[in-house]
């Protein structure tokens, strides 16, 4: 996809030619006068989705350098960033390619030059796979999961005219029960039946616990993961008979991956979520010894639009924040001991016994950071107190 880039009075129109259709998009972009300006993170027209680059770039370098310090592999999810920018930077860090949710997702990511692109969902309708085999032309090296015999033949089927096979996973359910087959001698099936398929090369199989990621404690979650390490392990050995390729093995995610790092069962982890650090992960030990080696760096800054006694009410409801998990919570510009609460689509109330002045900036930690994201077009990026950049979310709200 080719991007063309005017800006005119503080708007930005990004020309994209996608499947052969120029699709113009509007993008109002907030804040660009205020790049490289003194203390302009707080200058920023609000509601605004807040990304400290600083601390972004140190997560990256800690959860790249525990991986190599292991031999693990990093297949790092973009559901949680959904920017070609924040990918590249995780591509150079060391990442063996990106994870994606979607097609959507997985295009934009290919169009951006990123290479190692994993659909951890089962693709499975008609319209997504012609998708599919278009990309799979332009990117040999796209890998999908599959969970059942259907899928496996449409997706053979599709690509009866290529020459290169399609890399494909089985989805192994640990628990999760969502996709992926439940026992392994339904994997075994499976697996049978891709190697029997020329158009097809089976590669591995992904084993994601999203269930385990955050409970709090960490030997629980400890103890939670080992449990299912053994079906894990065993259903690696049963088909390591099957094929002389070495399998991937992937699953796992921010919440484990301290664990998964340690017991060597995945050959790479799908993390996202430790780029960001939201209220969510806040909240789970990360290590043995509490907390975590991961730095908040995604924030939603609001400004005060109404004040009262006992009531003070920022511009930010529920179009700026996810409501699938806790609150969000106040990072800065007043107590963190405030709470917030939703109070319609753009209002949001700071609980405290003393109102906050008209005008007045506060920065929240994002509640859950993946469908916060997902409600911005861009990033203003900072380091310190300065704006430096604004960043594009390409994929944010695509299937």
């Amino acid at each position: 996809m080719q991007f063309r880039w005017i800006w005119l009075l503080g708007t930005c129109f990004c020309g994209a030619d996608q499947q052969g259709k120029c699709m113009d998009k509007s993008i109002t972009v907030l804040g660009q006068e205020y790049l490289k300006q003194e203390n302009s993170r707080f200058k920023i027209p609000t509601p605004a989705l807040i990304l400290d680059l600083d601390a972004l770039e140190d997560n990256i370098h800690r959860m790249s350098s525990r991986a190599k310090e292991k031999g693990i592999h990093l297949r790092p999810h973009c559901k949680s960033h959904k920017s070609v920018n924040v990918a590249q930077l995780q591509m150079k860090a060391g990442a063996l390619g990106v994870s994606c949710a979607t097609i959507g997702e997985a295009e934009v990511m290919a169009r951006g030059g990123i290479s190692g692109i994993l659909i951890t969902s089962p693709i499975v309708s008609p319209g997504k796979i012609v998708r599919l085999i278009a990309l799979h032309e332009q990117a040999s090296d796209i890998l999908i999961v599959v969970d059942n015999v259907r899928n496996i033949e449409d997706l053979a089927k599709a690509n009866s005219q290529s020459q290169t096979p399609i890399r494909v996973l089985i989805d192994f359910d640990i628990g999760q029960n969502r996709t992926g087959v439940k026992s392994i001698e339904e994997a075994l099936a499976l697996a049978d039946l891709i190697l029997a398929n020329p158009t097809l090369q089976l590669v591995g199989f992904q084993a994601y616990g999203g269930h385990f990621q955050h409970i709090a404690n960490y030997q629980d979650r400890l103890k939670a993961v080992r449990c299912q390490n053994e079906k894990i392990k065993e259903l690696r050995d049963q088909l390591q008979k099957m094929t002389p390729l070495p399998l991937i093995i992937t699953g796992g995610g921010t919440g484990t991956s301290d664990i998964d790092l340690k017991e060597g069962v995945y050959t790479e982890v799908q993390v996202g979520s430790y780029l960001f650090m939201d209220v969510e992960y806040s909240d789970v030990e990360l290590q043995p010894e509490g907390g975590s080696p991961f730095k908040p760096s995604l924030f939603v800054l609001t400004t005060v639009i109404s004040s009262h006694p006992n009531k003070t009410i920022v511009d930010a409801g529920l179009k700026s924040f996810a409501t699938d998990g806790p609150k969000p919570r106040v990072f800065s510009g007043t107590s963190s001991h405030f709470s917030y609460e939703f109070r319609g689509d753009e209002h949001g109330q700071v609980l405290s016994q003393d109102p906050l002045p008209i005008g007045h900036v506060l920065e929240f930690l994002t509640p859950h950071c993946d469908p916060t994201v997902n409600l911005y077009d861009y990033y203003h990026c900072v380091r310190g107190n300065t704006l430096v950049d604004i960043w594009p979310i390409e994929a944010r709200g695509l299937h």
